[in-house]
């Protein structure tokens, strides 16, 4: 039975994609929460599974060779559409799962526990899960330390995704204290492909800022001497005759 779509399916898509880490290489952070896993509760099988819109991708896995799998077959697409952990003690009875290809065939997924992966947003992305080829029943103590190893997780991403962010911010600095074309008469600014544009699309493509606009005390005494302010100490009185 394929899962329903989550509500939301766009923002929590969004989500996934702002920490870039869909077909990345393996990273040893994640390969400790998985092994981890696998041996608190003695399974074969342990993955950190993202949920994309047509398949779900492994970040990390122990014992399992595939690196993904379509979302149509994926337990873990059932997982996060919860609040709590899903459980499936045998999926060759339960009717969500029974006649699933992953169950019938390699890897013959019996026993599945999935701990939703949840931004601080509230996204659900994926799961941290478990599997073994036969039933299982884990104790209250597993269950919460898998939960606890899934927040863990989500701090890895969030740890990346703000790293990516400084290291764009850094960027965008170098570029700004570089030596800036900037024309003579009209002031714009040449960018990078050669292009010239104003002193505000130039600084707002290089950073997130938004511009007020005001008009300077010289520029409103040439252009608009009717509504000038005042020099300081000119009380506006005329001389006597």
């Amino acid at each position: 039975m394929r899962a329903n779509v989550a509500p939301r399916e766009a923002a929590r898509l969004e989500a996934l994609n702002n920490y870039r880490i869909l077909d990345t290489e393996s990273e040893q952070s994640y390969d400790d929460i998985t092994f981890l896993a696998a041996q608190l509760c003695d399974v074969p099988i342990a993955l950190v599974s993202l949920v994309d819109a047509d398949r779900q991708w492994f970040k990390s896995r122990v014992g399992l060779a595939a690196s993904e799998t379509s979302r149509d077959v994926s337990f873990c697409a059932h997982a996060i559409l919860g609040d709590r952990t899903l459980v499936v003690k045998d999926a060759r009875v339960d009717e969500r799962f029974r006649d699933n290809p992953l169950v019938c065939s390699e890897p013959n997924i019996v026993f599945y526990l999935g701990v939703p992966l949840c931004t601080p947003g509230g996204a659900k992305i994926g799961t941290l899960c478990v599997i073994d080829q036969r039933p299982r029943e884990l104790s209250d103590l597993q269950i919460r330390s898998l939960e606890t190893l899934a927040h863990q997780v989500v701090l890895q991403l969030e740890l990346r995704r703000i790293s990516d962010q400084l290291a764009a911010a850094l960027q965008r600095i170098e570029v700004m204290e570089t030596l800036i074309p900037i024309c003579s008469y009209c002031k714009g600014i040449r960018n990078d492909q050669g292009y010239w544009e104003s002193v505000e699309s130039f600084i707002k493509s290089h950073d997130n800022v938004e511009f007020s606009h005001g008009v300077c005390n010289a520029c409103m005494a040439r252009y608009f001497p009717e509504v000038a302010p005042l020099p300081e100490g000119d009380s506006g009185e005329g001389a006597q005759g």
